[in-house]
């Protein structure tokens, strides 16, 4: 288990100096993942709280790292408040987007899926979850990949940036056709010239 944070802010530069195990009150954190099929593929669906010790301001964001076979499609539901689903955005890429002082583990072959919130500061979400994000993915195995946030502290200047492997993310691979047996082979090699050999047969008796 690996759970970090970084304060930063104007009175914080004493707890810049190192890393330290993230306290309860952390930033942005997973939840529950859920996995369902759809259309032949898998959605995946991510629930992200938020303590009340933090706010929600444009341009906080966070990052579900290595999701692989994702298939261009994702989003949120069930976000607070209602209708903040249009302050939400969805970005791709091969390495980051990761917060300052933070290193994840981040596979540079497979994509990073980044949410970044851009609508009016958001504090105290009901029940603390500020919704559901799903991405959806052609796999439906899981494994264990990290996930990263920034988001601003509720009183006085300063961010917050966590990290946390404790969450999970799609992962497979393309099924090659199966290789027949040598002893399927042999038979295929013997079967060939025999079956030549009736067509010989045949052409001469006409």
């Amino acid at each position: 288990m690996l759970r970090r944070t970084w304060i930063t802010g104007v009175l914080a530069a004493a707890l810049v100096a190192l890393a330290v195990n993230a306290p309860a009150h952390a930033g942005l954190l997973p939840g529950s993942v859920t996995v369902q099929p759809e259309s032949g593929n898998f959605r995946w669906t991510y629930s992200v709280s938020m303590p009340s010790t933090m706010k929600l301001q444009a341009g906080d964001y966070f990052t579900v790292y290595d999701f692989e076979g994702y298939k261009g499609s994702a989003g949120v539901t069930s976000p607070f408040p209602d209708g903040a689903d249009e302050f939400w955005s969805v970005t791709t890429s091969k390495l980051g987007a990761t917060p300052s002082r933070l290193n994840p583990v981040d596979d540079p072959d497979m994509w990073n899926l980044t949410w970044t919130y851009n609508g009016p500061d958001i504090t105290n979400p009901t029940g603390g979850s500020i919704g559901n994000f799903f991405a959806v993915s052609e796999f439906g195995d899981t494994k264990s990949t990290f996930f990263a946030a920034t988001t601003h502290l509720a009183t006085g200047p300063g961010t917050d940036n966590n990290v946390t492997d404790e969450t999970f993310a799609p992962t497979g691979v393309d099924t090659p056709p199966p290789v027949p047996e040598p002893a399927t082979l042999a038979l295929l090699g013997i079967g060939l010239p025999l079956v030549g050999g009736a067509r010989l047969v045949r052409r001469r008796r006409k």
